[in-house]
Formats: C-alpha cells, structure tokens, sequence
C-alpha cells in the first residue's frame, strides 16, 4: 500500500491534505509532517495542508486557505481520521482521488486508497514510516518534517507511556531528535498551561467523581468553564490527569459545548471503544470519543463504562 500511495502521489501536481476536526499534535503531526515531506521532495507540485485552525497548536504550524478551485484534478490525503464524518473541510470530496493515512479501527473504510495500521502508536509514526519506505526513491524529510512528526508521536504517546508506544515507536523517535529542532522549547509549547487551566486542574482533581467497578467521571459544564475563562478545547488537554489516581479502571470527561456535550473516554485497560460507538463516537480500545446531547445521558454513558470495566 505505501508503494501504490507513492506512485499515485507522483502522479499528481496538486495535493491537499486534511485531518479531523478538533484535532490534537497527532492531527497536526501528520498532516503537517506529511506536507513538508513532500513540499522537500517535489518542488514543483503544489502541496496543501487544509482545515479549521486550532489557536493551541499555532505552535506547530499553521494552515493553508485555498479556494474550491484548487481541488480541480487533486490528490487528496486525510491523515490521522477515522471516519468521514470527522473529517475537517468538506471539500475533500472535490478532489480527484482520496486517500486515507490512520491508525484508528478501520471501521468507515472510506476512500480509493487505504492505509490503516492499528498497531502505529499514531499517524505521525505512520508517516515517518511512509518517508523511511520512500526515500531510496527520493522522498526528503527536513527539519522542520521531523519537529512535526515527532511532536505527533509524543502527543498521542502520551510522551511515550501509553500501551501503543512500541520497540518501534522508540526507534523512529530516537531517528528524528537528531533532525535539528529544540525539544525543549517543544515540550515547553505542547505542556505548559495557562493558570486558569491549571486551576480548573485542581478543581478536576478535586471533584471527580467515584463510580463503581473503578470508574471515575469529571463533568466540566459551560458555566464552571466560563468561571475559569476556559474553552472546551483547553479544558480536553486535562483529560489524562485522572490517570494518575490509583484505583481507576476507566475514566470519563463530560466536557459541555455550544451544541453538544463532548465525552472524553479513558482506560487503563478495559476496551472503552464500543461505549463510546453506542453515542455517536469511536477511537482507540483506551482513549475514544463520542457526543451526546443531554446531562441526562451523562447516567447512560456512566452506566455502560461500569459495565465494560466489572
């Protein structure tokens, strides 16, 4: 699959590149990682990365803004999306061709091409994968490419202590800290917080809630996060704190939006990932996401954790 993906890349001048909505490092990583390997290694062709900005990851790069008729005849890449619902910028669709880069259960098998791997601690690790496999073929990753796709593994690693990092993802990292970028001013911009959200931290390890069978629950509603000047998305970065507490199976986040309440599930080993499909979500066997719509359903979700963690 990576030997058809990097024919059909040559085969286009144009290329766009998406990633989910709401994305983390990991989206960033290797969406950004991906175009600055190719942007180093084709000169000539016009390469994209596409989507909402995230204010919080300015830090790694920012955007391209490109009008409709750029997707005339282009390549498009979804990097690091499970499902075509959660894809950021419609217009992919516009392109000529897709193809999708993840490591998420493959369960919306979309586009032409495919390149799934469940076992990759992350898309970026995929993606210095791709560059590994490519380069005898001229494929050229620069500094820059590397600051990218290791600050895409470290976030959905969680700096390398989660079940998916690997012998492998510990290789391909020490590969990429000898491209010359600053680690340190790095970490600095991916885990320093604001004092208001440290606040709310406290507030978070102060008021979870126990459940049964090991579970934990944390309900941050719209009024508690306007009290500590906090946007949904910055109150997301805290949902690893619980998995310091001793005890804890499993954990849920009730993190209330405009129009829906975001459920931010996590486990220390029990499979969380069938929850979270049964309300509108998916991810990983540990770490998933869904939607629901109620403080009502809060109960629901609660209840089907404690299930999955007996």
């Amino acid at each position: 699959m990576k030997e058809k993906i990097l024919e059909t890349i040559e085969q286009y001048e144009t290329i766009i590149i998406h990633r989910h909505v709401r994305p983390d490092p990991d989206a960033y990583g290797s969406q950004g990682g991906l175009a600055a390997i190719l942007q180093a290694s084709y000169p000539g062709k016009k390469i994209y990365a596409v989507g909402l900005e995230e204010p919080t990851l300015n830090y790694l790069r920012r955007l391209d803004s490109i009008p409709d008729e750029t997707y005339r005849g282009a390549l498009v890449i979804i990097c690091d999306t499970a499902n075509e619902e959660r894809i950021c910028d419609k217009r992919y669709s516009l392109g000529d061709k897709v193809i999708k880069i993840d490591h998420h259960p493959n369960e919306d098998p979309y586009g032409d091409l495919l390149w799934v791997d469940t076992n990759a601690s992350s898309c970026s690790e995929m993606i210095y994968e791709f560059y590994l496999f490519g380069r005898e073929n001229g494929l050229k990753l620069n500094d820059e490419g590397a600051r990218l796709l290791f600050a895409g593994i470290v976030g959905d690693t969680g700096r390398f202590i989660y079940p998916s990092t690997t012998e492998k993802t510990f290789a391909y990292a020490g590969e990429l800290i000898h491209y010359n970028f600053s680690r340190t001013e790095l970490f600095d911009k991916m885990y320093e917080l604001e004092p208001n959200i440290v606040k709310l931290n406290g507030y978070i390890l102060q008021n979870f809630e126990w459940q049964s069978n090991g579970v934990a629950c944390v309900k941050l509603t719209k009024e508690l996060l306007n009290e500590y000047k906090a946007k949904p998305s910055e109150a997301s970065l805290l949902v690893s704190t619980l998995g310091d507490v001793k005890g804890i199976k499993a954990w849920v986040f009730f993190i209330e939006e405009a129009d829906q309440i975001r459920v931010r599930l996590r486990s220390k080993g029990p499979v969380i990932n069938g929850v979270a499909r049964k309300f509108n979500g998916g991810g990983h066997p540990l770490a998933a996401g869904a939607s629901i719509y109620s403080w009502d359903q809060t109960a629901e979700v609660i209840n089907e954790l404690m299930e999955v963690c007996k």
